[in-house]
């Protein structure tokens, strides 16, 4: 968390309340996970105990105070949003079999599917529940909002259609995702907070440009990432055969890049796909991908998204939570982790 406050450093009355609203989030982000059941108890609070950046409760946070600012509507939508982010990894982490999630082992890996998928529902079911409690609209929103999470899951799970492009798919799924949930968290701020209906859709639109680019940024860091000061493993979605930006983007220009566009792309993708099991070839894999050219590329594409997400909130009057905005969109996209 203390990363994405860095945004914040500028100003420290605006840190001091976004801190201070946070860490009532926290306390109350973990009371809604708490159960007198023990393994219902332990499951639901692993991963919020494993850490995080709490980006979607520091956007709601921060977007309230564009209007009348923090208040217990806000912090209990902000207390959602975590909620509804953490269950998505439960399922995510069966759905992909990751072995490690926050630097600790999956929550499927320590207690089996079965009670992974199930704790991710009971969360789900709780923060449906603390949602009604803020009236129908936000029940509204939060819904509309998990319907395209599920649909997202659902389109990457099944691929491209025929004739569909592959890159513009993943735009769609990331879109939703990864930008409909970080796009509601802005929205839920506004809105809660006291906004008006013209500043509550700026900043949605905002949410989902920056969730977007924050994803494409992590499968550019996925590649270049320093395992001593990030904990990962260069090239895990390589291992995986996950398809992000920059082997989508390789697979392009192998299909519609000049002669010798393709050729290079084609030699790359010729080791990325060869069997990566053994650390030397992971290895190989990863620098002959982040010596190419198409690595640029992605984060190019990255800083689009998050130019974009700019764009969205350059109306609003001058700020210091608008300087923030445009510093975390750009944070996003600049960061080794």
């Amino acid at each position: 968390m203390t990363e994405s406050l860095n945004v914040l450093a500028g100003d420290e009355e605006l840190a001091s309340e976004v801190t201070e609203a946070l860490d009532a989030v926290e306390e109350q982000l973990l009371a809604a996970l708490s159960s007198t059941d023990e393994l219902a108890n332990t499951a639901a609070r692993y991963l919020a105990e494993a850490g995080g950046k709490r980006v979607r409760p520091l956007l709601t946070i921060l977007t309230s105070l564009l209007g009348e600012g923090v208040n217990d509507r806000v912090r209990q939508a902000a207390v959602v949003m975590e909620m509804t982010h953490l269950a998505t990894l439960y399922h995510d982490d069966v759905m992909d079999s990751a072995p490690v999630r926050r630097g600790a082992p999956s929550a499927h890996e320590v207690w089996g599917n079965s009670v992974a998928i199930l704790t991710g529902d009971l969360i789900l079911a709780r923060a449906s529940e603390r949602m009604t409690q803020l009236g129908e609209e936000g029940s509204r929103i939060q819904a509309e909002t998990f319907e395209r999470l599920v649909m997202g899951q659902l389109h990457e799970t099944v691929g491209p259609r025929e004739g569909e492009d592959p890159y513009e798919h993943y735009l769609g799924v990331i879109a939703d995702k990864t930008g409909s949930l970080v796009a509601t968290a802005a929205q839920l701020g506004a809105l809660f907070g006291g906004a008006g209906a013209e500043v509550t859709q700026m900043l949605r639109e905002y949410g989902e440009a920056v969730g977007i680019a924050f994803q494409l940024a992590d499968d550019v860091i996925d590649l270049t990432a320093d395992p001593a000061t990030s904990g990962k493993t260069p090239g895990t979605d390589l291992r995986e055969g996950v398809p992000t930006l920059p082997l989508l983007l390789l697979r392009r220009t192998a299909e519609q890049g000049t002669a010798e566009q393709a050729r290079s792309a084609r030699e790359v993708l010729d080791v990325v796909e060869a069997d990566l099991t053994s650390d030397e070839a992971l290895q190989r894999a990863v620098s002959t991908v982040v010596d190419h050219p198409v690595t640029a590329e992605a984060w190019a594409v990255a800083r689009r998204w998050a130019a974009k997400a700019q764009e969205a909130v350059a109306p609003l009057p001058e700020s210091v939570v608008k300087s923030s905005l445009l510093s975390f969109a750009e944070a996003v996209v600049d960061r080794e982790g």
